[in-house]
């Protein structure tokens, strides 16, 4: 059923969720669109069933959920975000910001008709943000916000919801979610994701095509950085969310030699760090656990790739987000 929902929410949902252990290889979401050169898995069930996010943010997530405006609106849409969301995809492509096209695909259990309801009783109530699009017979809703681009969203079925930066990459997908093939994929892209554990709570992997030869380090930052960005060939990290959280990135160079330096230069901006998140601790005790985390740092070289990797614990995390209660 090729019927459509709101997208605002759930772009703020997909951001706003991370998760935990095991491990299995991931499989590329068939959605996928196959020029995508970055992809974005947040497995939103783990997150919520993590010991962190129970003890530390669930009660807060309700709270959130259950205020006047919120409440009524997922209502309409007969959706409870803590309940029905499994997964978010999110891929995207572009050679600069410029040039940025993307898809997010949410999977998860939804009433697809409900969902079409209250996405066409918007168009009615706020037709100069809501309007109803049809692409031969695919139908999608466009969504104009104040301020950015449109978004394109519809409901492929009542398990997967998809939202596009125009209605080519939703007509595509559609298409690909009634096709029996997998997607297609840039071959470096693919070998990227088959590298990520997909019962992580996040897993992302990019190719960086040029992106950063013209991107500017800041100031206070090594600049030993600034002169391998364009040496940079892909990037890829894996986070987990249990008890604790444990962030792996793996940055790979065009060659040895490159990594050898971009090595050297991660090597002392951790070592800055170390140096001055215990300053930052002392002239603020609620600093202290960004200062433990800080600890955990550690990178290493392996042939063309620098591997980076931290390790906070989740009381750490807790203190964290009750900083500013």
């Amino acid at each position: 059923m090729r019927r459509t929902s709101r997208f605002g929410f759930v772009a703020a949902i997909a951001a706003a969720f991370a998760v935990a252990p095991s491990a299995r290889a991931a499989d590329p979401d068939k959605l996928i669109p196959a020029d995508a050169d970055t992809i974005v898995s947040v497995n939103v069930k783990q997150v919520l069933d993590s010991d962190i996010v129970k003890k530390y943010a669930l009660e807060q997530m309700k709270q959130f959920l259950q205020g006047n405006d919120a409440q009524k609106f997922l209502k309409e849409l007969g959706l409870d975000p803590l309940k029905d969301l499994d997964r978010v995809v999110l891929a995207g492509s572009g050679k600069d910001q410029t040039d940025v096209k993307g898809l997010v695909i949410v999977h998860g259990q939804f009433d697809a008709m409900k969902l079409y309801k209250a996405a066409e009783a918007q168009t009615k109530t706020d037709p100069d943000k809501f309007s109803l699009v049809k692409d031969g017979k695919d139908v999608m809703f466009k969504f104009t916000p104040d301020n950015g681009m449109p978004v394109y969203g519809t409901v492929v079925d009542n398990n997967t919801i998809i939202l596009g930066t125009d209605k080519k990459i939703v007509t595509t997908a559609l298409a690909a979610a009634n096709a029996e093939k997998k997607p297609v994929l840039n071959k470096k892209l693919a070998a990227l994701v088959t590298k990520m554990d997909d019962k992580a709570s996040v897993w992302a992997v990019a190719l960086i095509n040029g992106r950063l030869d013209n991107a500017k380090i800041p100031g206070g930052m090594n600049q030993n950085l600034q002169g391998q960005l364009a040496n940079m060939d892909s990037v890829s990290a894996v986070v987990r969310v249990s008890a604790d959280v444990s962030v792996d990135v793996s940055l790979t160079m065009k060659d040895d030699a490159s990594a050898d330096e971009m090595g050297k230069a991660i090597e002392d901006v951790l070592t800055q760090i170390k140096g001055f998140a215990p300053l930052l601790a002392a002239n603020d005790p609620k600093m202290k656990p960004l200062a433990d985390a800080a600890k955990s740092l550690k990178s290493n070289v392996k042939e063309r790739t620098i591997s980076i990797s931290a390790k906070v614990p989740g009381s750490a995390i807790g203190a964290l987000l009750n900083m500013g209660q």
